[in-house]
């Protein structure tokens, strides 16, 4: 075996066919066939005119509107942008410049900065001293008047005072303590021999057998009525298997199952025969479209094609190198004397006025030259020469 070569692809082997199929197949796509071509030849014929629809109206349409909306509303509104609302926006804020910022910052500058300077040097050097002088008086005062005598009364009044009211508070609060434990092991004890010791001779020789007892009769009636609904339950589980279970499954798998299979077969070979019908009306549509589309070329477009070629363009060949490119040329000269003796008036009307000017006015001031103490063009400064002020006589 050639390793070299690439595996061949088997085709899929198709699935044996029998005789319903076969004669189900050929009668369901002729009829198909019958009522899909109607349908495609009319959707041809659809998609053909939103073609040209769409080549020759939407789309110059489009493009029309594309155009007017340009001119009437994009240019518009740019000529309002560049040449009024920029301007404007403009001349808005020199006005703010000139009328709120520059005085603001003039304000601030010669009037709010001097004064704030003024404040800070007077605050600096003459209300700062005497605010300190203040407060060490005043604190001076605090301590001898205030401070040092709390301090006195603090050591040898209320801290003795106290020191005695807390030892008397700690022993009676000692006492307490010894009576409240005396009393609290005494109800103890009272309460060990009257309450607890009964309750538990009860509770071990009364209740708990008793509670045993009860459990033991609730387990035993739990597990009778268990055994009873397991015996009802599968009752009740063989009854309906035979009354329904059996019945459904036979119905699904005797009728059912054959009825969908059937179904199923004719359903898709109806998929089938409709796309197959699909492909052969579109095959029968595009000819009949060639067939159309020929029979209208050779009576209509070709006649105006030959029209064009052999009358029309000889025609517009003759006009143009007749009377077009001499009329253009005829037209070229006289803009050209036009534009010439246009100059020529512009330099008369110009030379008028300058005379005029000058026999009103005189004769314009001429620019008196200027002694220079600096060198002239590429010339240097040295010292043989009177240009410094060293060997300026």
């Amino acid at each position: 075996m050639d390793l070299d070569k690439p595996p061949v692809r088997q085709p899929p082997q198709q699935q044996p066919e029998g005789c319903l199929v076969v004669a189900i197949r050929l009668p369901v796509r002729i009829v198909a066939l019958v009522l899909v071509l109607p349908v495609r030849m009319a959707w041809d014929a659809l998609v053909v005119a939103c073609r040209f629809l769409n080549d020759l109206v939407l789309r110059p349409l489009g493009r029309a509107l594309l155009w007017l909306g340009r001119v009437l509303v994009v240019l518009p509104l740019v000529g309002l942008w560049r040449y009024v609302v920029v301007p404007v926006g403009k001349a808005l804020a020199w006005l703010g410049k000139v009328l709120v910022v520059a005085p603001l910052v003039r304000c601030h500058r010669y009037l709010l900065t001097p004064v704030g300077h003024a404040l800070l040097w007077l605050y600096a050097r003459v209300l700062t001293p005497a605010v300190i002088g203040l407060g060490a008086a005043v604190a001076w005062l605090a301590r001898y008047l205030v401070v040092v005598p709390a301090r006195w009364l603090y050591d040898w009044v209320l801290a003795p005072l106290g020191r005695a009211v807390a030892w008397c508070v700690l022993g009676v609060g000692r006492l307490l303590a010894l009576l409240v434990t005396g009393v609290g092991w005494v109800l103890y004890w009272v309460a060990r021999v009257l309450f607890v010791l009964p309750g538990l001779a009860l509770w071990r020789w009364v209740l708990a057998p008793l509670g045993r007892a009860v459990a033991w009769c609730v387990l035993g009636v739990g597990r009778l009525l268990a055994l009873l609904v397991t015996g009802v339950g599968w009752v009740l589980y063989w009854v309906a298997r035979v009354l329904f279970v059996l019945p459904g499954l036979a119905l699904w798998r005797w009728v059912l199952v054959p009825v969908g299979r059937v179904l199923a077969l004719v359903g898709r070979e109806v998929w089938d025969a409709l796309r197959h019908a699909w492909r052969v009306a579109g095959h029968i549509s595009l000819a009949v479209g060639r067939f159309f589309g020929t029979l209208l070329r050779w009576i209509f477009v070709e006649p105006v094609h030959w029209v064009y070629r052999s009358v029309l363009t000889p025609v517009g060949h003759v006009v143009r190198d007749g009377v077009l490119r001499p009329a253009a040329a005829a037209a070229r000269a006289v803009g050209r004397t036009v534009r010439q003796s246009l100059a020529v008036a512009r330099a008369s009307v110009r030379q008028a006025r300058a005379d005029a000017r000058r026999l009103l006015f005189g004769e314009p001031r001429q620019p008196q030259p200027v002694a220079r103490r600096e060198p002239s063009g590429r010339e240097t400064r040295t010292l043989d020469s009177s240009t410094t002020a060293l060997t300026k006589d």
